[in-house]
């Protein structure tokens, strides 16, 4: 049995078959929440923005003007989710404490050596300009090509490919930074 398009379960949906959301909820839901995670930086956030996404989405399915391209416009609901909650968050989270001693008895630590280099790149992607990280995490996380990022960001393919340079050559002063950095701790 051939699995529905995504335009022909919309149209399910639209005409009363509200369970038939679920399927494109079980369609997208991995490939958006990675992307999401990626973009907030947390998972709780990441799932707090793609749920809001797909309540969106459900919400003006119906303004969906390309059905058979839901996925493109599912990735820009949720990119604007996104920059929303990143935005707000930043709003809270102006203050930053730093605790040397903390920080000098967290880098001494062996578990925290697995997980350095993780989070020290989440830390370099999260100072990236959103167009950036967008552009980065899009052709190096998901691995699109530049013209699947294009159908989904409605932005030029030149565009895209000048963020991403200069995605990886500020994430490499970022992170060149970081060693720095940990060098003067040890």
């Amino acid at each position: 049995m051939i699995p529905d398009s995504d335009a022909e379960v919309i149209s399910r949906v639209l005409a009363g078959d509200t369970e038939a959301f679920a399927i494109l909820v079980a369609r997208h839901r991995d490939r958006f929440a990675r992307f999401a995670r990626h973009m907030m930086g947390n998972r709780e956030d990441a799932e707090e923005a793609l749920q809001d996404a797909f309540v969106r989405a459900y919400r003006s399915l119906g303004r969906c003007a390309e059905p058979d391209r839901f996925d493109a416009w599912l990735y820009r609901i949720l990119a604007n989710r996104c920059r929303t909650a990143a935005a707000r968050r930043r709003r809270r989270e102006r203050t930053f404490v730093s605790d040397d001693r903390a920080l000098d008895q967290a880098w001494s630590r062996p578990e925290v050596e697995r997980s350095e280099w993780r989070e020290e790149l989440a830390r370099a992607l999260a100072r990236l300009e959103h167009k950036q990280r967008e552009a980065f995490l899009l052709k190096h996380v998901e691995q699109l090509s530049y013209e699947e990022m294009s159908v989904l960001t409605r932005d030029g393919v030149s565009a895209l490919k000048m963020r991403v340079r200069r995605a990886c050559v500020r994430l490499q002063l970022f992170l060149k930074d970081g060693d720095q950095i940990r060098g003067q701790h040890v």
